[in-house]
């Protein structure tokens, strides 16, 4: 395969810095080409060492204690959690930094509190309204809203929602309060949304009883996030600190301060978040009151990790330099590949990729768009090879990407084009997303991710495409490369070359359909 055409742009020294460190930082990638940084990016092998080197040269003890080694610990994870702030920009005495196990759970910690908070004020519930392209995390906030819940299709809709009068009437309802959640990048096809909102809100008529989450899990993987000016920040924003960094696996909950009166009114209290607490005969307790944080970090905290941390921080700008700068690289790469992707095509003419795209998002652009691709693989007849066959192929080659429903159940229905109904069906006839059937009624039930991070390079790219060419145009799809999940009811499906014998169920309830073993080459 020739190589791709690439116009001279100042992220090719970029490009050769990255091939120059791969060996030294990620020998876990000799002869592999990783592309799932949506999932979780690689950490550097400086990384680990210099934080092993920190744990065997240093005595530390838990935070919770008074002696020297726990003393000294807790000094760090403070002056840790300052550095993590600014690494967003975030003023310290603007925001607070909740350290959590993940971007879920600092979801789970908002909505934890928006309900108590609720049942304290003796409202019914609080008013929840999220995004299409949320990941599944934020949409299960809704479940505990007493059914006080939307979701909104579309950027219009939004739009119009934060521009309409204030609909309250009864004055329950203009004491319940709302909380508005959304992605600032999808994790299934990497469109990047406004980060208006927040502010927008914020200067609406619903303003005084509506506040925002911004789920940045996705978006902080390649994009710098910027909290500079708190008045137009989000009051609430999630970050998965290993889809950064690589290590260690921890999350983060920052709160704008003038928010963070909505998270203390939290009923649950763990060990750490309290002064005082009566459980012999009476049942009163007496919460910190120092920091939002330390009313909200629940038992000890992951303080290694929280070292770990800092130590990734300075690695990964030694590496890489600024977020911009591996912003900028990763919207030239992915252009790249997208632009390869957009032109492979059978001899016949028909497309062999269908890219999952949304319209107001431009590859090259950061600013609509992060570094990911979802897309499935067409044969020359216009039928879809499942998407988790080309996962194995691709893997057998020692390229990994990811596939499937990828935890965003909006994006799902909206780019492969499934009514509810539809869902509802798939699961009954044995469709998981754990254990998938990969066409169902005709309809993929998943796609191909592919995401890059900052230690990504042109060679992934080309590596990428050689594979999808070789096996998908430049030869007939071998036998093993084509199984296919049918529902049940399904006894034959027909081949170019001939038809598939009777198909043996699966675990999940479908069938796997495979090509005669004469078909064997």
């Amino acid at each position: 395969m020739s190589k791709l055409q690439q116009p001279v742009r100042p992220t090719a020294a970029y490009n050769r810095s990255v091939e120059g460190l791969r060996d030294q930082e990620y020998p876990m990638l000799k002869d592999k080409v990783y592309l799932d940084h949506g999932g979780a990016t690689l950490y550097a092998k400086s990384l680990i060492q210099e934080f092993s080197n920190d744990l065997i040269t240093t005595l530390y003890g838990n935070p919770h204690s008074d002696s020297s080694p726990s003393h000294l610990s807790g000094t760090r994870v403070d002056a840790i959690r300052e550095r993590t702030l600014r690494f967003f920009n975030a003023d310290p005495r603007d925001f607070d930094l909740v350290f959590t196990a993940n971007a879920t759970a600092a979801i789970k910690l908002v909505m934890d509190s928006f309900r108590d908070f609720a049942i304290r004020n003796a409202t019914r519930g609080f008013w929840y309204g999220y995004h299409r392209d949320a990941h599944t995390s934020l949409v299960g906030i809704r479940e505990v809203t007493e059914g006080l819940h939307r979701c909104f299709h579309s950027d219009a809709e939004v739009e119009e929602w934060i521009d309409e009068e204030d609909d309250t009437s009864s004055v329950d309802e203009k004491r319940q309060v709302r909380l508005f959640a959304y992605p600032g990048q999808s994790n299934m096809t990497g469109r990047r949304l406004p980060l208006t909102w927040p502010n927008r809100i914020r200067q609406s008529k619903r303003s005084k009883t509506t506040f925002s989450l911004l789920d940045a899990a996705a978006l902080a993987t390649t994009a710098p996030l910027d909290l500079s000016v708190e008045s137009e920040a989000p009051d609430f924003i999630t970050i998965s600190f290993y889809k950064i960094f690589g290590f260690p696996n921890v999350g983060a909950l920052i709160v704008r301060k003038r928010a963070g009166h909505m998270l203390q009114q939290r009923r649950y209290f763990g060990g750490g978040t309290v002064d005082m607490v009566v459980s012999l005969n009476d049942t009163w307790h007496a919460k910190k009151d120092y920091s939002l944080h330390d009313q909200l970090e629940d038992g000890t905290l992951p303080f290694h990790s929280i070292f770990a941390l800092d130590h990734a921080m300075s690695v990964h700008q030694r590496l890489y330099g600024s977020m911009a700068r591996i912003s900028a690289y990763t919207a030239y790469l992915s252009k790249l590949l997208f632009d390869g992707l957009s032109a492979l095509a059978h001899p016949n003419g028909q497309p062999a990729i269908q890219i999952y795209k949304d319209d107001s998002a431009v590859y090259g652009d950061p600013k609509t768009q992060g570094a990911t691709i979802a897309f499935n693989v067409l044969r020359a007849d216009g039928t879809p090879v499942g998407y988790s066959d080309v996962e194995k192929g691709a893997d057998r080659h020692g390229i990994y990407v990811r596939s499937g429903g990828l935890c965003n159940p909006g994006g799902f229905a909206t780019y492969l084009g499934w009514q509810p109904w539809e869902m509802k069906a798939a699961y009954t006839a044995g469709h998981r997303c754990s254990r998938p059937t990969q066409i169902m009624q005709g309809k993929l039930t998943g796609v191909v991710r592919v995401s890059l991070g900052a230690m990504s390079t042109i060679a992934d790219v080309e590596r990428l495409m050689a594979f999808l060419t070789e096996t998908y145009i430049q030869h007939r799809l071998d036998s093993e490369q084509v199984i296919i999940h049918l529902v049940p009811t399904s006894k034959t499906v027909l081949f170019a070359s001939g038809v598939v014998t009777a198909p043996e169920e699966d675990a999940a309830g479908g069938r796997e359909l495979k090509r005669p073993s004469k078909a064997r080459r």
